[in-house]
């Protein structure tokens, strides 16, 4: 297995088809005592754990190695494929990049890289930054925090840094059961107003129902390219077929949602008027 899941190896991978990943799935819920079978879905969904990664890694501590976040996210992967029951209507690979996203976030949470006297001394700092900014009516210049702390401004600005962690906009803010995550308290500049996000839920509202008139594989190709982000190459490797097909399926699901939304509006309009 260590050869099969080595994060750099996933284009050696050979994919199974459709109907080989089900029967694979059906034998494996049939009998998860099978080790052998849950190897094969983890090879087979490890692409999953490199999609995650790539996008999260870029707001990780240095402290943590690619070959750690790895080892997390293929733990979250494990843990969804034996916890999954498809009987309860969400696809696997939504429901795995949950738990690899999940996996990794709640790992880094209960990991102090940081040493206690390095956090004190951070603590100190935002200290005398909140009193200086109450003083100067504006926040202190990281060579004004320098000076007022004797300490030489690299030396703040290093410890400034230590501090910054991904997972603390993940953090809950207070501690009752209405509290809520600080990453859902930050402003959002390009925020829509009422009248906006009432027009923009209808669309959303009316797209859903396009979709559902599309066929299965168009209707996965959407959601996996504007909901899941994945590339044309990446849906192409996970439903087993090639970049160009995908790129074909995407402009002819695109053509068929524009009629379908398109004939809606004016059936809409056909009503009003009358």
């Amino acid at each position: 297995m260590s050869e099969e899941l080595e994060y750099n190896s996933y284009s050696r991978i050979k994919r199974l088809s459709d109907e080989e990943l089900e029967a694979l799935w059906q034998q494996y819920l049939d009998d998860k005592s099978q080790k052998n079978l849950r190897d094969k879905l983890i090879v087979q969904y490890i692409y999953l754990t490199r999609y995650v990664i790539g996008r999260i890694k870029m707001n990780l501590p240095q402290t943590f190695s690619l070959e750690d976040i790895t080892s997390y996210g293929v733990e979250g992967l494990i843990d969804a494929i034996e916890k999954y029951t498809p009987d309860k209507g969400a696809r696997f690979e939504t429901y795995a990049l949950m738990r690899i996203r999940g996996t990794i976030i709640d790992k880094i949470r209960s990991q102090d890289w940081i040493p206690r006297s390095t956090r004190r001394k951070i603590k100190e700092i935002k200290l005398v930054a909140e009193n200086m900014k109450q003083s100067l009516g504006r926040a202190a210049t990281t060579t004004e925090l320098a000076n007022a702390m004797n300490m030489d401004k690299e030396k703040i600005e290093a410890l400034l840094a230590e501090d910054t962690q991904v997972s603390s906009i993940y953090d809950k803010k207070g501690t009752s059961e209405e509290s809520v995550e600080i990453i859902d308290t930050i402003q959002d500049e390009h925020l829509q107003n009422p009248l906006e996000q009432l027009v923009d839920k209808d669309v959303k509202k009316e797209l859903q129902v396009a979709l559902k008139r599309l066929p299965e594989r168009e209707r996965m190709i959407m959601v996996l390219y504007y909901h899941e982000n994945m590339t044309l190459k990446e849906i192409g490797e996970a439903i087993n077929v090639s970049e160009s097909r995908v790129c074909q399926l995407h402009a002819q699901a695109i053509m068929k949602l524009k009629n379908i939304l398109s004939t809606n509006r004016s059936d809409r309009l056909k009503k009003s008027i009358v």
